[in-house]
């Protein structure tokens, strides 16, 4: 951010609260200006958790707390529709990762798909959450769910979604073996453009009349 010269950011999105997650959000908002944070209802207290409420008091930060059904108009044209959690259907397996903040940035035409760390339950959760309108779930671009792990990514989700690109956040050979053949291959046969920031560094997405992505 500071070698672009960004001093300054309007939101941060934190997906919950695990280490791997939030660990360089602290110190983002420790060192830069931030103005808002967008979490979601907390489910179950954090070392991580509790660090981070501390900042925002320290640093004046304002700490926006979504679920299911909230949706926040950044500016105009471009809203965030939050998809998940559902305090009504919460999830105790995993509970960190499957009430992961799920939600859907829309601007325009385009939309990217935002999945934390959520597993095949959670998937499941939403796809029925959501039968009666399942044209909310597609988006341009899937941020694939928990760095492309087996235990994400099923293809009833996928399907619903229905991305052109996927994006992949994961460490180089890291010692969890993600991302899975498994979930590379259901991209693949589905003619899904990956992206993985093991192969390609950072990913820039711009979106003017058309999209286009650029790596590092």
């Amino acid at each position: 951010l500071l070698d672009r010269r960004i001093k300054t950011l309007d939101y941060v999105i934190i997906s919950h609260f695990d280490e791997d997650h939030v660990g360089g959000i602290l110190t983002v908002m420790q060192e830069l200006k931030v103005k808002k944070a967008i979490i979601a209802r907390q489910f179950e207290n954090s070392n991580n958790y509790k660090k981070f409420i501390k900042l925002a008091q320290e640093k004046k930060i304002k700490v926006i707390v979504v679920e299911a059904g909230d949706v926040i108009n950044i500016e105009k044209d471009i809203k965030l529709k939050v998809l998940w959690p559902d305090s009504k259907n919460k999830i105790n397996e995993n509970v960190l990762n499957n009430n992961s903040l799920v939600c859907k940035l829309e601007y325009k035409n385009f939309s990217i798909m935002l999945t934390g760390d959520i597993e095949e339950i959670a998937e499941n959760a939403i796809l029925n959450k959501y039968k009666n309108n399942a044209k909310i779930l597609n988006a341009n671009i899937l941020k694939v769910a928990h760095h492309g792990s087996k235990t994400s990514t099923n293809i009833n989700f996928l399907n619903a979604v229905n991305p052109k690109y996927a994006l992949i956040g994961v460490g180089k050979n890291n010692k969890f073996g993600h991302p899975s053949k498994e979930t590379i291959k259901k991209l693949n046969d589905l003619n899904v453009k990956i992206y993985r920031t093991d192969e390609f560094g950072e990913i820039t997405i711009n979106v003017n009349k058309r999209v286009e992505i650029s790596t590092y």
